[in-house]
Protein backbone atom coordinates (compact mmCIF):
# COMPACT_ATOMS: atom_id res chain seq x y z
CA UNK A 1 0.00 0.00 0.00
CA UNK A 2 1.14 3.30 -0.80
CA UNK A 3 1.76 5.61 2.26
CA UNK A 4 1.29 9.27 3.44
CA UNK A 5 4.29 11.35 4.26
CA UNK A 6 2.40 11.43 8.12
CA UNK A 7 2.18 7.26 8.16
CA UNK A 8 4.65 7.39 11.08
CA UNK A 9 2.46 10.04 12.69
CA UNK A 10 -0.22 7.30 12.80
CA UNK A 11 1.35 4.68 13.75
CA UNK A 12 2.71 6.60 16.72
CA UNK A 13 -0.67 7.62 17.75
CA UNK A 14 -1.71 3.78 17.79
CA UNK A 15 -3.95 4.61 15.09
CA UNK A 16 -5.80 1.65 13.34
CA UNK A 17 -4.68 1.60 9.70
CA UNK A 18 -6.61 0.26 6.86
CA UNK A 19 -6.43 -0.16 2.83
CA UNK A 20 -8.33 2.88 1.38
CA UNK A 21 -8.10 2.67 -2.46
CA UNK A 22 -4.59 1.46 -2.78
CA UNK A 23 -3.46 3.77 0.51
CA UNK A 24 -2.89 3.09 4.44
CA UNK A 25 -5.19 5.04 5.85
CA UNK A 26 -6.16 5.84 9.79
CA UNK A 27 -9.82 4.43 9.91
CA UNK A 28 -9.67 5.71 13.41
CA UNK A 29 -7.58 6.58 16.56
CA UNK A 30 -10.08 6.09 19.88
CA UNK A 31 -13.45 5.68 17.99
CA UNK A 32 -15.45 7.04 14.81
CA UNK A 33 -18.13 8.11 17.48
CA UNK A 34 -15.82 10.23 19.76
CA UNK A 35 -14.16 11.59 16.89
CA UNK A 36 -17.19 12.56 14.95
CA UNK A 37 -18.36 14.28 17.97
CA UNK A 38 -15.20 16.28 18.42
CA UNK A 39 -15.54 17.33 14.98
CA UNK A 40 -19.14 18.60 15.63
CA UNK A 41 -18.01 20.34 19.16
CA UNK A 42 -14.39 21.42 19.05
CA UNK A 43 -12.31 20.89 16.12
CA UNK A 44 -10.32 17.55 14.44
CA UNK A 45 -7.02 17.31 12.52
CA UNK A 46 -7.63 14.80 8.92
CA UNK A 47 -4.59 13.68 6.73
CA UNK A 48 -5.73 13.93 3.37
CA UNK A 49 -2.48 13.74 1.39
CA UNK A 50 -3.97 11.11 -0.50
CA UNK A 51 -5.91 13.22 -2.78
CA UNK A 52 -4.38 14.22 -6.04
CA UNK A 53 -3.06 17.76 -7.27
CA UNK A 54 -3.19 18.72 -10.57
CA UNK A 55 -1.45 21.74 -11.96
CA UNK A 56 -2.60 23.53 -15.28
CA UNK A 57 -0.75 26.41 -16.58
CA UNK A 58 -0.31 28.42 -19.62
CA UNK A 59 -2.14 30.95 -21.84
CA UNK A 60 -5.00 28.62 -22.58
CA UNK A 61 -5.45 27.02 -19.30
CA UNK A 62 -9.03 28.41 -18.79
CA UNK A 63 -9.87 26.87 -22.49
CA UNK A 64 -8.92 23.29 -21.50
CA UNK A 65 -10.74 23.76 -18.17
CA UNK A 66 -13.91 25.05 -19.74
CA UNK A 67 -13.80 21.84 -22.42
CA UNK A 68 -12.55 19.85 -19.62
CA UNK A 69 -15.30 20.47 -16.82
CA UNK A 70 -19.16 21.49 -16.50
CA UNK A 71 -18.70 24.30 -14.54
CA UNK A 72 -18.58 27.51 -16.33
CA UNK A 73 -15.17 28.89 -15.07
CA UNK A 74 -15.31 32.02 -17.22
CA UNK A 75 -16.10 33.93 -13.78
CA UNK A 76 -13.82 32.63 -11.24
CA UNK A 77 -11.51 35.27 -9.94
CA UNK A 78 -8.25 34.46 -8.52
CA UNK A 79 -8.27 32.81 -5.25
CA UNK A 80 -11.97 31.30 -6.17
CA UNK A 81 -12.31 27.46 -5.33
CA UNK A 82 -15.06 25.51 -7.52
CA UNK A 83 -16.58 22.55 -7.53
CA UNK A 84 -16.94 21.32 -11.05
CA UNK A 85 -17.68 17.38 -12.62
CA UNK A 86 -15.40 15.74 -15.11
CA UNK A 87 -17.58 13.47 -17.67
CA UNK A 88 -16.84 11.01 -19.75
CA UNK A 89 -18.22 10.57 -23.31
CA UNK A 90 -21.44 8.92 -21.77
CA UNK A 91 -21.94 11.48 -19.90
CA UNK A 92 -20.90 9.63 -16.59
CA UNK A 93 -18.98 11.24 -13.73
CA UNK A 94 -15.42 10.36 -13.32
CA UNK A 95 -14.56 12.65 -10.41
CA UNK A 96 -16.16 15.67 -8.78
CA UNK A 97 -13.24 17.74 -7.95
CA UNK A 98 -12.08 21.41 -6.98
CA UNK A 99 -10.52 24.03 -8.81
CA UNK A 100 -8.32 26.60 -7.55
CA UNK A 101 -7.65 29.38 -9.63
CA UNK A 102 -4.26 30.32 -8.66
CA UNK A 103 -3.53 33.51 -11.71
CA UNK A 104 -4.98 33.71 -14.90
CA UNK A 105 -2.85 31.21 -16.40
CA UNK A 106 -2.47 28.83 -13.64
CA UNK A 107 -5.14 26.28 -12.17
CA UNK A 108 -4.81 23.58 -9.20
CA UNK A 109 -7.34 20.99 -9.78
CA UNK A 110 -7.74 19.13 -6.18
CA UNK A 111 -8.87 15.27 -7.25
CA UNK A 112 -10.37 12.48 -5.26
CA UNK A 113 -7.59 10.23 -4.27
CA UNK A 114 -8.90 7.11 -6.65
CA UNK A 115 -9.55 9.29 -9.78
CA UNK A 116 -6.83 11.09 -9.51
CA UNK A 117 -4.66 9.16 -12.73
CA UNK A 118 -8.04 8.72 -14.44
CA UNK A 119 -8.40 12.67 -14.05
CA UNK A 120 -4.98 13.04 -15.51
CA UNK A 121 -5.32 10.89 -18.22
CA UNK A 122 -8.95 12.47 -19.07
CA UNK A 123 -8.15 15.76 -19.39
CA UNK A 124 -4.62 15.70 -21.24
CA UNK A 125 -6.27 13.44 -23.67
CA UNK A 126 -8.61 16.70 -24.61
CA UNK A 127 -5.29 18.89 -23.99
CA UNK A 128 -3.84 16.56 -26.93
CA UNK A 129 -7.02 16.30 -29.02
CA UNK A 130 -7.79 20.66 -28.77
CA UNK A 131 -4.22 21.01 -29.18
CA UNK A 132 -4.62 23.81 -26.29
CA UNK A 133 -1.84 25.84 -25.76
CA UNK A 134 -1.08 24.95 -21.69
CA UNK A 135 0.55 22.27 -20.01
CA UNK A 136 -0.86 20.07 -17.21
CA UNK A 137 1.39 18.40 -14.25
CA UNK A 138 0.55 16.04 -11.53
CA UNK A 139 1.81 17.20 -8.44
CA UNK A 140 0.35 15.24 -6.16
CA UNK A 141 3.61 13.14 -4.56
CA UNK A 142 5.03 16.42 -3.96
CA UNK A 143 2.38 18.44 -2.31
CA UNK A 144 0.69 17.64 1.13
CA UNK A 145 -2.89 18.22 2.28
CA UNK A 146 -4.34 18.34 5.77
CA UNK A 147 -7.76 19.54 6.64
CA UNK A 148 -8.58 21.04 9.85
CA UNK A 149 -12.43 20.77 10.61
CA UNK A 150 -14.38 22.06 13.15
CA UNK A 151 -16.42 25.07 15.47
CA UNK A 152 -12.85 25.75 16.45
CA UNK A 153 -11.02 25.54 13.78
CA UNK A 154 -10.28 29.11 12.91
CA UNK A 155 -9.39 30.32 16.13
CA UNK A 156 -6.64 26.84 16.31
CA UNK A 157 -5.33 27.56 12.98
CA UNK A 158 -5.43 31.54 13.57
CA UNK A 159 -2.55 30.67 16.19
CA UNK A 160 -0.43 29.87 13.51
CA UNK A 161 -1.30 31.49 10.07
CA UNK A 162 0.10 34.97 8.92
CA UNK A 163 -3.50 35.38 7.34
CA UNK A 164 -6.55 37.12 8.87
CA UNK A 165 -8.56 33.76 8.80
CA UNK A 166 -11.81 36.00 8.62
CA UNK A 167 -10.80 37.40 5.48
CA UNK A 168 -11.14 33.60 3.88
CA UNK A 169 -14.58 33.35 2.62
CA UNK A 170 -16.55 29.82 2.10
CA UNK A 171 -14.49 28.41 -1.15
CA UNK A 172 -12.27 30.86 -1.20
CA UNK A 173 -8.32 30.63 -0.30
CA UNK A 174 -4.96 32.80 0.01
CA UNK A 175 -1.05 31.89 -0.08
CA UNK A 176 -0.03 32.40 3.14
CA UNK A 177 2.42 31.18 5.95
CA UNK A 178 1.36 28.42 8.58
CA UNK A 179 3.52 28.11 11.57
CA UNK A 180 6.69 29.76 9.16
CA UNK A 181 5.98 27.60 6.52
CA UNK A 182 4.55 28.54 2.66
CA UNK A 183 1.19 26.80 2.26
CA UNK A 184 -2.07 27.22 0.50
CA UNK A 185 -5.52 27.75 2.97
CA UNK A 186 -8.75 27.42 1.83
CA UNK A 187 -12.19 27.40 3.50
CA UNK A 188 -14.92 24.85 3.00
CA UNK A 189 -15.96 21.59 4.49
CA UNK A 190 -16.64 17.82 3.75
CA UNK A 191 -17.82 17.35 7.01
CA UNK A 192 -20.72 19.71 7.06
CA UNK A 193 -18.86 21.96 9.83
CA UNK A 194 -16.11 25.23 9.08
CA UNK A 195 -12.87 24.45 8.36
CA UNK A 196 -9.83 24.46 6.24
CA UNK A 197 -7.37 22.82 3.67
CA UNK A 198 -3.79 23.34 4.06
CA UNK A 199 -1.69 22.27 1.23
CA UNK A 200 2.00 22.88 1.93
CA UNK A 201 5.25 20.59 0.73
CA UNK A 202 4.75 17.29 1.13
CA UNK A 203 8.48 17.24 3.25
CA UNK A 204 7.08 20.09 5.59
CA UNK A 205 3.53 18.57 6.26
CA UNK A 206 4.37 16.67 8.69
CA UNK A 207 6.04 19.61 10.65
CA UNK A 208 2.11 21.41 10.04
CA UNK A 209 0.79 18.46 11.86
CA UNK A 210 2.80 18.46 14.96
CA UNK A 211 2.39 22.42 15.00
CA UNK A 212 -1.94 22.25 14.41
CA UNK A 213 -2.12 19.50 16.97
CA UNK A 214 0.32 21.41 19.74
CA UNK A 215 -1.70 24.58 19.23
CA UNK A 216 -4.89 22.80 19.08
CA UNK A 217 -4.40 21.00 22.45
CA UNK A 218 -6.30 24.09 24.53
CA UNK A 219 -9.11 23.67 22.23
CA UNK A 220 -9.81 19.89 22.76
CA UNK A 221 -8.22 19.27 18.84
CA UNK A 222 -7.73 15.63 18.13
CA UNK A 223 -6.85 13.69 15.46
CA UNK A 224 -9.44 11.82 13.11
CA UNK A 225 -9.57 9.13 10.97
CA UNK A 226 -11.55 8.31 7.86
CA UNK A 227 -14.70 6.37 9.70
CA UNK A 228 -15.18 10.20 11.34
CA UNK A 229 -14.96 11.57 7.77
CA UNK A 230 -17.17 9.07 6.14
CA UNK A 231 -20.19 9.84 9.47
CA UNK A 232 -19.67 13.16 8.81
CA UNK A 233 -19.59 13.83 5.49
CA UNK A 234 -23.25 11.48 4.96
CA UNK A 235 -25.13 13.72 7.73
CA UNK A 236 -24.27 16.53 5.56
CA UNK A 237 -25.52 15.15 2.73
CA UNK A 238 -22.04 14.33 0.72
CA UNK A 239 -21.33 12.37 -1.63
CA UNK A 240 -18.39 9.22 -1.63
CA UNK A 241 -16.52 9.01 -5.15
CA UNK A 242 -16.63 5.71 -6.04
CA UNK A 243 -19.84 4.27 -3.56
CA UNK A 244 -22.45 6.94 -4.15
CA UNK A 245 -20.60 8.56 -7.75
CA UNK A 246 -19.46 6.40 -10.29
CA UNK A 247 -18.95 6.61 -14.24
CA UNK A 248 -22.13 4.83 -14.30
CA UNK A 249 -23.81 7.85 -12.61
CA UNK A 250 -24.63 10.70 -14.10
CA UNK A 251 -24.51 14.66 -12.46
CA UNK A 252 -28.86 14.42 -13.16
CA UNK A 253 -28.71 11.16 -10.90
CA UNK A 254 -27.31 12.80 -8.39
CA UNK A 255 -27.51 16.48 -6.33
CA UNK A 256 -24.94 18.06 -8.91
CA UNK A 257 -27.30 18.90 -11.68
CA UNK A 258 -26.16 22.69 -10.34
CA UNK A 259 -22.80 21.78 -12.05
CA UNK A 260 -23.71 21.56 -15.37
CA UNK A 261 -23.96 24.85 -17.31
CA UNK A 262 -25.79 23.95 -20.40
CA UNK A 263 -24.57 27.20 -22.41
CA UNK A 264 -21.09 25.98 -22.86
CA UNK A 265 -19.75 22.82 -24.54
CA UNK A 266 -17.90 20.92 -22.43
CA UNK A 267 -16.21 16.93 -23.19
CA UNK A 268 -19.59 14.71 -22.71
CA UNK A 269 -22.31 17.08 -23.05
CA UNK A 270 -23.80 15.63 -26.08
CA UNK A 271 -24.58 12.26 -24.09
CA UNK A 272 -25.90 13.97 -20.97
CA UNK A 273 -28.07 16.19 -22.85
CA UNK A 274 -29.59 12.84 -24.26
CA UNK A 275 -30.05 11.71 -20.35
CA UNK A 276 -31.67 15.00 -19.79
CA UNK A 277 -34.32 14.74 -22.74
CA UNK A 278 -35.35 11.14 -22.53
CA UNK A 279 -35.71 11.72 -18.55
CA UNK A 280 -33.59 9.98 -15.93
CA UNK A 281 -35.05 6.47 -14.51
CA UNK A 282 -33.62 6.70 -11.53
CA UNK A 283 -32.18 9.44 -8.14
CA UNK A 284 -30.16 9.23 -5.49
CA UNK A 285 -31.87 10.32 -1.93
CA UNK A 286 -31.52 10.35 1.07
CA UNK A 287 -33.24 7.89 4.03
CA UNK A 288 -33.71 7.92 7.62
CA UNK A 289 -34.19 4.01 9.58
CA UNK A 290 -37.43 4.48 11.26
CA UNK A 291 -37.59 1.02 12.08
CA UNK A 292 -34.37 -1.13 13.93
CA UNK A 293 -31.03 -1.79 11.80
CA UNK A 294 -28.28 0.06 9.60
CA UNK A 295 -28.31 0.09 6.06
CA UNK A 296 -25.20 -0.75 4.57
CA UNK A 297 -23.78 -0.40 0.90
CA UNK A 298 -25.55 -2.45 -1.64
CA UNK A 299 -28.74 -3.38 0.05
CA UNK A 300 -32.00 -3.59 -1.69
CA UNK A 301 -34.66 -0.88 -1.31
CA UNK A 302 -38.33 -2.01 -1.39
CA UNK A 303 -41.41 -0.95 -2.08
CA UNK A 304 -44.07 -3.90 -0.98
CA UNK A 305 -42.94 -6.64 -2.69
CA UNK A 306 -41.17 -4.12 -5.35
CA UNK A 307 -37.50 -3.91 -5.81
CA UNK A 308 -36.92 -0.07 -6.38
CA UNK A 309 -33.04 0.40 -5.88
CA UNK A 310 -29.78 -0.01 -3.96
CA UNK A 311 -28.59 1.47 -0.64
CA UNK A 312 -24.84 3.26 -1.88
CA UNK A 313 -24.16 4.83 1.80
CA UNK A 314 -25.76 3.78 5.22
CA UNK A 315 -24.65 4.65 8.75
CA UNK A 316 -25.30 5.10 12.64
CA UNK A 317 -25.56 9.32 12.75
CA UNK A 318 -24.28 10.43 16.06
CA UNK A 319 -25.73 13.77 15.61
CA UNK A 320 -29.24 12.79 14.96
CA UNK A 321 -29.13 9.44 17.35
CA UNK A 322 -30.62 7.56 13.93
CA UNK A 323 -29.30 5.25 11.24
CA UNK A 324 -29.42 7.34 7.77
CA UNK A 325 -28.49 6.51 4.33
CA UNK A 326 -28.35 7.48 0.87
CA UNK A 327 -30.08 5.31 -1.92
CA UNK A 328 -30.53 5.42 -5.76
CA UNK A 329 -34.57 4.49 -6.01
CA UNK A 330 -37.39 4.69 -9.05
CA UNK A 331 -37.71 8.19 -9.80
CA UNK A 332 -41.15 7.67 -8.82
CA UNK A 333 -40.22 6.80 -5.14
CA UNK A 334 -38.16 9.75 -4.65
CA UNK A 335 -40.49 11.99 -3.16
CA UNK A 336 -39.67 13.16 0.58
CA UNK A 337 -41.93 11.31 3.16
CA UNK A 338 -42.33 8.57 0.80
CA UNK A 339 -42.16 5.60 2.75
CA UNK A 340 -39.66 2.48 1.79
CA UNK A 341 -38.30 -0.80 3.18
CA UNK A 342 -34.52 -2.06 3.12
CA UNK A 343 -33.89 -5.44 3.15
CA UNK A 344 -31.37 -5.79 6.23
CA UNK A 345 -29.95 -9.84 6.04
CA UNK A 346 -33.49 -11.56 6.16
CA UNK A 347 -35.75 -8.99 6.97
CA UNK A 348 -37.42 -5.77 6.10
CA UNK A 349 -37.48 -3.03 8.06
CA UNK A 350 -39.18 0.88 7.55
CA UNK A 351 -37.31 3.48 6.51
CA UNK A 352 -38.43 7.03 4.78
CA UNK A 353 -37.12 9.44 2.26
CA UNK A 354 -35.97 12.69 3.66
CA UNK A 355 -34.89 15.83 2.02
CA UNK A 356 -30.83 16.09 2.36
CA UNK A 357 -28.67 17.19 4.27
CA UNK A 358 -29.23 14.96 7.29
CA UNK A 359 -27.43 17.49 9.23
CA UNK A 360 -27.02 21.72 8.73
CA UNK A 361 -24.17 23.58 11.35
CA UNK A 362 -26.03 26.72 12.92
CA UNK A 363 -23.76 29.86 11.87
Amino acid sequence: MKRTPLYEKHIGLKAKMIDFGGWAMPVQYTNVIEEHQTTRTSATLFDICHMGEIEVRGAQALHLLQFSLTRDLAWQKTGQVKLSALLNDHGGIIDDLTVYKMADDFYMLVTNATTREPDFLRIQSILKDKKFDCTLSDVSVKTGKLDLQGPRAEAILQTLADTDLKSIRFYTFVESQVAGTRAIVSRSGYTGEDGFEIYADAGKIGYIWDKVMAAGAVFGLKPAGLGARDTLRLESGMMLNGQDITEAVSPLEVPYSWLVDWHKDFAGKSALAAIRDRGIQKKLVGFVMTGRGIARHGYRVMHGNREIGLVTSGTFSPTLNNAIGLAFVDVAFSAPDTEITIAIRDSLSPAKVVKLPFYKRQK
